[in-house]
C-alpha cells in the first residue's frame, strides 16, 4: 500500500514494547520494514522470542522480519527489569505459544543502515529500548543522520523523576553512552518521548475491558497484570503507563503531543545521576537544539486511538497461533 510511513521498530520486548508492536501493526498506517531487537528489559534472546510471539499472535509473523542486535550495552553490563515485566518479559503471557519464526541472519545495525540508505529521507526509526543498536549503526555509518526521516526515542525524563533511579529513565540508564551518542549525532529530526508524557498515558482495567477481540484482551490483561500491580505500589494508580506505545503514537499522529526543541544531553559519569537526560530549558549552554522534547500529551485522544486500533485487527487470533476471520 502506498502512502504508509516506512518505519523500523527497535525493541527490547517487555510488556509495553509488545503493546507498541501491536499498535504499530493494527494501525494499518505504517509500513513496518522490520523489527530490530536488543538487550534491555530482558536478554536479547528473550526479546527476540517475545517479538516473534507477538507477531504470531497478530497473524503477521510471515510479513515482518526480525533482526537480532546487541546482546549488551556498548560498554556496560546488562540491567534487566524482571520485577516489572516478569521473568519472560511479557508477564507470563503466551508462555505456551510455539513459534517457528527465527531472527534473520543480518545484524540489526546492518539492517538499519541498509534500509535507511536505500530509502533516504523516508524511514522513521521508532526506538523503544536502550539505544545500543542505533549507536552501533552510527559507529559504522555516521552519515546515517542525513538519511533518516526521523528518530523517535522513548527515553529520558526532563521535568520529573526517573523510573529506575531518582533521576534516570530506564532506557537511558541502561546504555547512557549510546543515548549520548545518538543525541549528539546530528539527526535533523529527533523526538524525545519521555516519562514526562508517557506517565500520563495510562491503561486501566476499565480500558482493557474495552478490547473486543478475546485473545487480544486476554493477552493484554495477563501481560500487564503484574505491571499494573507494581505501578500501583509505586504510584498509587491502578493502571500502567503506555510508555512505548506512545512513541508509536507520535509516529502515527504528532498531534497527540506538544513538542518543543531544546538541547538535551545524557549524563554518563555520575555516581548519583548516570543516565539522566539533561534538558537546557534556558539555553545556558548556548548549544543548538538537538531534540524535539515532548512536554504535553492529549492522553484521552491517544488512549482512544490505541483501543480502537487494537480492536481493528482484521483477524481473530487463536491461542494455538492459527487465525480465523472475526
Amino acid at each position: 500500500m502506498t502512502g504508509r510511513k516506512k518505519v523500523i521498530l527497535d525493541v527490547d520486548t517487555g510488556v509495553d514494547d509488545a503493546l507498541a508492536i501491536m499498535l504499530a501493526v493494527t494501525s494499518g498506517q505504517l509500513d513496518i520494514l522490520g523489527i530490530t531487537t536488543v538487550s534491555g528489559n530482558v536478554s536479547l534472546d528473550q526479546a527476540t522470542l517475545n517479538t516473534c510471539k507477538i507477531l504470531e499472535l497478530l497473524g503477521v509473523s510471515g510479513q515482518i522480519p526480525v533482526f537480532r542486535g546487541a546482546d549488551k550495552p556498548l560498554i556496560r553490563d546488562t540491567v534487566f527489569e524482571h520485577r516489572v515485566h516478569g521473568s519472560d518479559g511479557i508477564g507470563g503471557a503466551l508462555r505456551d505459544m510455539t513459534v517457528t519464526k527465527q531472527g534473520e541472519a543480518e545484524r540489526a545495525e546492518d539492517f538499519i543502515i541498509r534500509q535507511v540508505l536505500a530509502h533516504s529521507g523516508e524511514v522513521t526509526l521508532i526506538m523503544t529500548a536502550p539505544l545500543t543498536n542505533l549507536a552501533r549503526a552510527l559507529h559504522k555509518c555516521p552519515e546515517l543522520t542525513q538519511h533518516a526521516a526521523e528518530v523517535i526515542v522513548m527515553g529520558g525524563v526532563v521535568q520529573g523523576f526517573g523510573n529506575i533511579t531518582p533521576t534516570a529513565e530506564y532506557n537511558m540508564y541502561v546504555d547512557p553512552e549510546a543515548g549520548k551518542l545518538v543525541l549528539a549525532a546530528g539527526f535533523p529530526q529527533l523526538t524525545l518521548v519521555g516519562l514526562d508524557v508517557t506517565r500520563r498515558a495510562l491503561l486501566s482495567a476499565e480500558d482493557i475491558a474495552k478490547l473486543r477481540i478475546p485473545a487480544v484482551r486476554e493477552y493484554v490483561e495477563q501481560s500487564t497484570a503484574d505491571y499494573r500491580t507494581r505501578y500501583f505500589e509505586r504510584n498509587g494508580v491502578q493502571a500502567c503507563a503506555l510508555h512505548d506505545p506512545l512513541a508509536v503514537g507520535v509516529a502515527l499522529n504528532r498531534g497527540f503531543v506538544t513538542v518543543q526543541k531544546y538541547y538535551v544531553d545524557v549524563e554518563t559519569r555520575s555516581e548519583l545521576c548516570d543516565g539522566q537526560t539533561v534538558c537546557d530549558f534556558q539555553n545556558r549552554l548556548n548549544k543548538p537544539a538537538n531534540a524535539g522534547v515532548c512536554l504535553e500529551v492529549d492522553a484521552p485522544a491517544f488512549l482512544e486511538y490505541f483501543i480502537n486500533s487494537l480492536n481493528s485487527l482484521n483477524q481473530e487470533p487463536k491461542k494455538d497461533g492459527s487465525h480465523e476471520n472475526e
